[in-house]
């Protein structure tokens, strides 16, 4: 289990516990955390789970691979630094702690 704080983009925090072997994308869905819609369901097949790793994550999440660099082109307002598809990143227990903050809105 990971504990993952969700940021929306009003600033309201939610702190989750996520099973491992979870996605951080799953963990908002089953959480009912707003922000992250997921509309292909995980399959890196949109960018509506776009988030901004905080700074601090930066360098402790695993890199992201060809596919979701493709994807991240069609998210609202990308940082090449900070931005993620939750749906890519595996929940694991070196993810505790992990902050990811909302984007404005989802396209």
């Amino acid at each position: 289990m990971a504990k993952i704080t969700y940021v929306e983009h009003s600033g309201q925090e939610h702190v989750v516990e996520v099973a491992n072997g979870l996605t951080v994308m799953e963990g908002a869905r089953d959480n009912g955390i707003p922000g992250i819609e997921a509309d292909c369901g995980g399959a890196c097949a949109c960018s509506t789970c776009h988030v901004y790793v905080d700074v601090g994550w930066i360098g402790k999440v695993p890199a992201k691979d060809a596919m979701e660099e493709d994807m991240l082109d069609f998210a609202y307002e990308p940082d090449p630094a900070r931005s993620r598809l939750t749906c890519q990143l595996k929940v694991t227990d070196t993810l505790d702690g992990l902050i990811v903050q909302m984007p404005e809105k989802q396209i």
